[in-house]
């Protein structure tokens, strides 16, 4: 800066700004290759684009977590997927549906688990370890608040009989399918076939056999069931998605050993059931529908004989799987 003539001080005046002043205009990555988040490890993203494994890092100006298995993503820099190149998230596009869940019922805060799948494959053992009725009605009912399609998979049926079980859920529409080691998997196959389907069950119930039968270049970790405890021990750590050669992906989820439904928001879990959403007009506001609610308007489905006692059996059965919920009272009215 030039020093301004008889003044002393001029040289010690802020300099200039010389740099260019930022602008609100954002680049335009509409045009950008669209990949998939397949795995997430350590703020490095794999994402597909057409069958090519790339790495990426996520921009700036995205959220901490703004990108999760399933996303559909734009990718900019280096997207040839060479060893050592790297790409970069600029776009997460939005998405078609979210399945969440929190530590337990009260847990404030919801932890998406996966993005953009079409149906949720509940896998339970029927035996090693004993099938948990609990914990397959609460996944329900966060299948239903994420709207998706809820398919049964019972595995290990050379150990235990499955009918009790398809008895509980048949009222609900429920399909379930039953595998053992070594069986066709040719139902589960058309099941899956074109969709987008999480795998979600309890620890130890046989989801990495079962991936791994599916996909077997996957080569997921498989664990043994403690035979003190009962429990099986995590073997998947992460979610990962998989494309399946005859079309769709299957997205493989750590084992849990609880589901916390503190996100859930009860009129979509209604919404699942047209047959009985008809009843609860007169429901107070909040209404979760279960048997202990006051003035819920399902006691009336009861009196009506064109619903079945069964199905509201098994969904009320579904609902109180959650019981931190505060009853409504005729106050809460609108």
């Amino acid at each position: 800066m030039a020093r301004r003539r008889g003044d002393e001080y001029a040289a010690f005046d802020r300099p200039r700004r010389r740099s260019r002043p930022r602008t609100k205009e954002r680049p335009d990555y509409s045009d950008a290759p669209l990949a998939r988040v397949v795995s997430v490890d350590r703020g490095r993203y794999r994402c597909d684009l057409d069958g090519v494994s790339i790495t990426a890092t996520k921009a700036r100006v995205l959220a901490r977590n703004s990108a999760i298995v399933g996303d559909l993503v734009r990718l900019d820099g280096d997207t040839s997927g060479h060893p050592g190149t790297m790409a970069r998230i600029v776009v997460v596009e939005e998405r078609d549906s979210v399945l969440r869940r929190t530590a337990d019922d009260d847990d404030p805060y919801e932890r998406p688990i996966v993005a953009n799948a079409d149906q949720l494959v509940i896998v339970t053992a029927l035996a090693d370890p004993p099938p948990r009725t609990g914990m397959i009605d609460r996944i329900l009912v966060a299948c239903y608040d994420a709207g998706l399609e809820p398919l049964l998979c019972l595995t290990k049926s050379d150990l235990a009989t499955p009918d009790e079980l398809i008895a509980a859920y048949e009222p609900l529409g429920i399909k379930v399918i039953t595998t053992r080691p070594g069986a066709d998997l040719t139902p589960l196959r058309n099941a899956l076939h074109n969709q987008i389907s999480v795998l979600v069950g309890h620890s130890g119930v046989g989801k990495s056999t079962l991936v791994n039968a599916l996909v077997p270049e996957a080569e997921r970790t498989t664990g043994q069931v403690n035979e003190v405890t009962g429990r099986g021990r995590h073997t998947s750590t992460s979610a990962m998605a998989l494309r399946l050669a005859n079309g769709g992906w299957i997205i493989d989820t750590p084992g849990v050993r609880s589901f916390g439904l503190s996100h859930v928001e009860w009129h979509k879990v209604i919404r699942a059931f047209p047959d009985l959403e008809r009843f609860t007009d007169t429901c107070p506001r909040g209404c979760p529908h279960r048997s202990s609610d006051p003035e819920c308007g399902l006691d009336l489905a009861r009196h009506d004989e064109s619903v079945s006692a069964a199905r509201l059996d098994s969904f009320r059965r579904m609902v109180d799987a959650r019981t931190d919920i505060d009853v409504p009272t005729r106050s809460d009215r609108p």
